[in-house]
């Protein structure tokens, strides 16, 4: 990509989930909405990822015993969204039955769920978009849902951030691109923006970038940016953000170097550093959400884990390996009940918030030079999860 940071597979988002309202974002379905009940009684195959749910800090569920609790999943059957031609990189629900993908090959696209649903029956279906978004000069790395559905921001290879009005509906995907679509250009960034999140509550983005630095921005305002973190690079370079969603005040940052610091948006200060367990900076951290709900930070590694900070203290609450290889996306639903996480291993797995246990796990996509799924995300009200990867396709789980 550029700079001295190292390849990396998933940009948000938590972007961002982030989702993202909580990956950084908030993308979430409610609990009794998404989970349907399972095909075949809710047995659960995890096979070889299930002699991974035992964790650093030797917590054991046994799965047998808990299988009326654990009886509802989602179909692993998937509807195949096709017309990338390149990688996405990160994808957003809307309030709208809508999904937007972000892709390597310098586009956004516009997805109707609602229209594919109602079209045919058969999981198995191949969706076409209703709108490209066109603009960025190189991949669009990142993506960030605004409030109510109405628009969305994405970063690029090209630096930039960029604010987009989500168009009607209705619209004829072979109408002519209508520049009026793209609302405001934040410029600033000298580097790849690889990771957005929005605050509903604030109305602000936090963008994170190659160039080393975190900036707050106003998405109604083209000037200058609101704060910047981290201007010396004095912790590395950032490689996620979210905003703290038990403490407004607050954003979670987390860097190359394997460190993940809490900054006060009022003073653009960190105030803290959270322990992820690194000793020698070798655990890159792929993506960093806040629990909807409690004061809590989880990290995806680099090195197959997942990790539960605490804010107050800066302790690791819990560590477990979550994958067969680099966890690169993770997403939080608003209740707070379900993390969902991604990784080159080509799975998703689904997991409990409260006793950190998997209760599913899909094989969602299939490896392209050595990387798998870019980013996961949740419907904020429908029943729809969502996955993009490496080999050019993003799926809906139903």
């Amino acid at each position: 990509m550029m700079s001295d940071f190292p390849p990396k597979p998933s940009p948000c988002p938590s972007g961002p989930g982030q989702s993202r309202s909580g990956e950084g974002g908030a993308l979430g379905f409610s609990s009794d909405v998404f989970i349907l009940d399972a095909v075949g009684g809710g047995d659960m195959n995890l096979g070889e990822l299930a002699d991974l749910t035992a964790n650093d800090n030797d917590l054991t569920v046994d799965l047998q015993d808990n299988q009326e609790e654990f009886k509802k999943t989602w179909n692993p059957e998937s509807f195949t969204l096709v017309s990338f031609y390149d990688a996405p990189s990160g994808l957003r629900s809307t309030p709208i039955v809508v999904l937007l993908t972000a892709s390597e090959d310098g586009t956004l696209k516009l997805w109707n769920l609602n229209k594919a649903m109602h079209s045919k029956k058969n999981a198995a279906l191949d969706v076409e978009p209703i709108y490209t978004f066109r603009a960025h000069s190189g991949a669009v790395l990142s993506l960030a849902m605004g409030v109510d559905g109405d628009s969305c921001y994405s970063g690029g290879l090209d630096g930039t951030v960029r604010c987009w009005k989500i168009p009607d509906l209705n619209v004829d995907p072979y109408d002519n691109y209508d520049p009026g679509i793209e609302s405001v250009v934040l410029s600033g960034h000298g580097d790849s923006v690889w990771g957005l999140t929005y605050s509903a509550l604030h109305h602000r983005l936090a963008s994170c970038s190659a160039d080393g630095t975190v900036r707050i921005w106003d998405p109604q305002n083209s000037n200058p940016c609101l704060s910047v973190f981290n201007k010396e690079k004095e912790h590395g370079t950032p490689t996620s953000v979210a905003f703290v969603n038990s403490d407004p005040a607050h954003a979670v940052v987390s860097f190359d170097g394997g460190e993940t610091l809490l900054y006060d948006l009022n003073t653009e200060q960190s105030i803290m550093v959270l322990e992820t367990g690194t000793k020698d900076g070798s655990e890159l951290i792929n993506c960093v959400v806040s629990h909807p709900s409690e004061p809590i930070s989880i990290t995806a590694h680099e090195n197959r884990t997942i990790r539960y900070l605490d804010n107050k203290t800066g302790q690791v609450i819990h560590s477990m390996v979550a994958h067969l290889d680099a966890v690169t996306c993770l997403t939080t639903d608003p209740k707070g009940t379900y993390l969902i996480s991604g990784s080159h291993d080509c799975s998703v797995r689904l997991w409990m918030l409260d006793n950190r246990t998997c209760v599913q796990e899909i094989t969602a996509h299939r490896k392209k030079h050595d990387e798998a799924i870019h980013d996961v995300a949740f419907h904020p009200s429908q029943p729809f999860i969502a996955s993009a990867g490496a080999d050019a396709l993003a799926k809906i789980f139903v």
